[in-house]
């Protein structure tokens, strides 16, 4: 019955997506796709700071990591928005998030990794 996790994660996770997408875009008058960037992100910490708990539950792990995680986070998403900054003349911002994202959603993970290590030591 593991998918059973997997399925209640997941409710949380798309709505959640959506929801912290549309909130931070709102707040932000820019081209670069600031709430796609920090849903990405915020996936990569929380899956990091799984990783690094050793002691975690299977069962939370597939709650959190495989269902919340995947549906909040979206690798679609940030690629199709990198591709249309690049098709619209923004590929300055198209770079900037391509980099960036990258870079963000790495060092949360490291830092997720680091920190739940630290807890559980």
């Amino acid at each position: 019955m593991n998918w059973l996790p997997v399925a209640l994660g997941a409710m949380v996770g798309a709505p959640l997506r959506y929801l912290t997408d549309r909130a931070v875009q709102s707040r932000h008058d820019s081209l670069f796709p600031w709430g796609t960037f920090v849903v990405n992100v915020t996936g990569c910490l929380v899956l990091g700071l799984l990783t690094g708990a050793p002691a975690a539950d299977p069962h939370l792990r597939l709650l959190l990591g495989t269902g919340l995680c995947g549906a909040l986070t979206t690798y679609s998403t940030f690629s199709y928005e990198t591709l249309r900054l690049t098709e619209t003349g923004a590929g300055l911002y198209a770079a900037a998030n391509a980099v960036a994202s990258v870079a963000a959603g790495l060092g949360a993970a490291f830092a997720g990794v680091s920190l739940a290590q630290a807890v559980w030591a």
